[in-house]
């Protein structure tokens, strides 16, 4: 158990479930606001304040460089898409970027077929890689704090994903990209996304698909939370639209939901947790029970981000030795 989580999730409030069609989520409240000051890549970006490239002309598939030309912190979060450069990327984890500083930061590519310049600098699309493979991600990265003490994923394993979903959900990519995904179910996603809204005191959610739930995230700020509502309902929203099943409507779940998200947030509480030094600012704090993967990030004793997700089938029946051992031979891979 972590003390920062402990509290945090002890001033939380349950609202009711909104939903549509197979998605569901149940609003996080919470009266609290937290007070630490930052921005989020998106204002960064059109402020012109953050430069994000390679680290160098040939590139390093796992990491890029960060340049915070500002006087003020950013945010940057867990699964946030950078598109452009060599190949369009997805951060590792929630990363907070002190103010006037160069970080490098690790991430995973999410366009296996490319690796070429189309632009130097990267920019946002305003889209968070879908929470099953965010989960798988996070699986990976906690296995990797543990085996090296680094933020890898395998990445080999997140080509894989996105090119059986992208199978799954008929999307062409010439580069493999998850991008073409999200675009070719554009309407559909939109459709979705526009059933939800966020509340009063929000500062995150539970989502559930087919009944079931999926994960969860929240913020130490209620701003936080309404800025990338739109970015985490559509990521939850591609999910749904892939594993649809028709005879599972979110809007029939009711009390057994209710209960299983009350429980789902008390095991959160008491997972086992370790905290190290973050990226840049902050402290890393990664979470793993039998059910549950997940990973937060502190700064001076406040909660800015707290992400969990139930753990497939997948990840419960292979060894973590197996899938670190897969990893290590791809950690070498560049396109």
């Amino acid at each position: 158990m972590n003390s920062t989580i402990n509290t945090y999730l002890g001033r939380i409030h349950v609202g009711a479930m909104q939903a549509h069609k197979n998605l569901a989520l149940y609003p996080l409240l919470s009266p609290q606001e937290l007070s630490v000051d930052y921005m989020l890549l998106d204002e960064a970006l059109a402020g012109n304040v953050i430069e994000i490239s390679e680290v160098n002309q040939g590139g390093s598939v796992p990491e890029l460089k960060v340049v915070n030309k500002s006087q003020q912190m950013i945010l940057l979060l867990d699964g946030e898409e950078l598109v452009g450069a060599k190949q369009n990327r997805i951060i590792n984890t929630t990363i907070l970027i002190a103010a006037n500083s160069i970080t490098t930061i690790p991430v995973s590519c999410v366009e296996q077929g490319r690796w070429s310049y189309r632009s130097s600098k990267f920019f946002s699309e305003r889209r968070v890689m879908s929470p099953r493979m965010r989960g798988m991600k996070a699986e990976q990265v906690n296995f990797a704090k543990k085996f090296n003490n680094s933020y890898r994923a395998d990445q080999g394993a997140i080509w894989d994903e996105i090119s059986f979903k992208a199978a799954r959900m008929g999307a062409v990519s010439p580069t493999m990209a998850m991008a073409d995904i999200y675009e070719k179910e554009r309407p559909t996603i939109q459709e979705y996304a526009a059933q939800f809204k966020t509340e009063e005191t929000q500062v995150g959610a539970v989502f559930l698909i087919n009944g079931k739930i999926v994960g969860l995230d929240s913020f130490g700020k209620q701003s936080t939370f309404s800025k990338v509502f739109h970015k985490l309902i559509e990521s939850y929203a591609l999910d749904a639209i892939d594993w649809i099943e028709a005879e599972k409507q979110a809007e029939d779940a009711g009390q057994e939901s209710a209960d299983r998200v009350a429980a789902f947030l008390e095991n959160v509480r008491n997972a086992p947790a370790e905290g190290t030094p973050s990226v840049a600012l902050g402290t890393d704090v990664r979470l793993e029970s039998d059910p549950t993967i997940g990973f937060a990030l502190e700064y001076e004793g406040a909660l800015l981000h707290l992400s969990a997700f139930v753990r497939g089938k997948k990840a419960e029946q292979q060894t973590p030795y197996s899938r670190m051992e897969r990893f290590s031979r791809r950690r070498g891979a560049r396109i």
